[in-house]
C-alpha cells in the first residue's frame, strides 16, 4: 500500500514539473512574438486623407451654420505627390480622381453661395475613387454629406 501511495505522489510531482516547463516554453514564445511586433505607420497619403477628412468636417459645420468659408487649404494639393502605402495605387485612375476632387473642393471656395452643392460634389469625388481603390473609409466618408 505504501508503494502505491509513493508511486502516485512521485507521479504527481513529476507531471506537475513537466507542465511548468511547458508553460515556461510558451511564455518564451509569447515574449518572442512581442519582440517581432511592429507599430503601423501611416503613409503620407493616409495622413493627408485623415487631415482632409478633419478639414472637411470643420468645413461642413461652417457651411451648415452659414459661416464664412475661408480659403482653400493648399495642403489638399499634396494629394498629387503624397507617398501612398502601395505606390502601384498611384495610377492614372487615381490621378484623374484626384484632379476631380481638387476641382470640387476649389469650387466650394470660389462659389460660396452654392457651397453645399459643391461640398457634396467633393464627397461624391471621394466616394467614386474609394469605391474602386480602397473601400474601408466609405461609411465614414458618407457621413460628410450635408443633408
Amino acid at each position: 500500500m505504501k508503494k502505491v501511495v509513493v508511486f502516485f505522489l512521485l507521479s504527481g510531482l513529476l507531471f506537475s514539473c513537466v507542465k511548468k516547463e511547458e508553460s515556461k516554453v510558451e511564455a518564451k514564445k509569447v515574449t518572442a512574438e512581442k519582440k517581432d511586433f511592429k507599430m503601423y505607420e501611416m503613409s503620407e497619403m493616409a495622413k493627408l486623407m485623415e487631415q482632409m477628412y478633419a478639414d472637411n468636417l470643420r468645413l461642413k459645420e461652417r457651411i451648415k451654420n452659414g459661416d464664412t468659408i475661408g480659403k482653400f487649404p493648399q495642403h489638399f494639393l499634396d494629394i498629387h505627390k503624397a507617398v501612398m502605402t502601395d505606390e502601384k495605387e498611384n495610377d492614372d485612375f487615381f490621378k484623374a480622381q484626384a484632379v476631380n476632387f481638387i476641382k470640387a473642393q476649389e469650387l466650394i471656395y470660389q462659389d460660396p453661395k452654392n457651397a453645399k452643392e459643391h461640398f457634396n460634389s467633393g464627397v461624391d469625388a471621394c466616394l467614386s475613387c474609394h469605391q474602386v481603390k480602397c473601400g474601408g473609409p466609405i461609411p465614414r466618408i458618407k457621413k460628410l454629406y450635408i443633408e
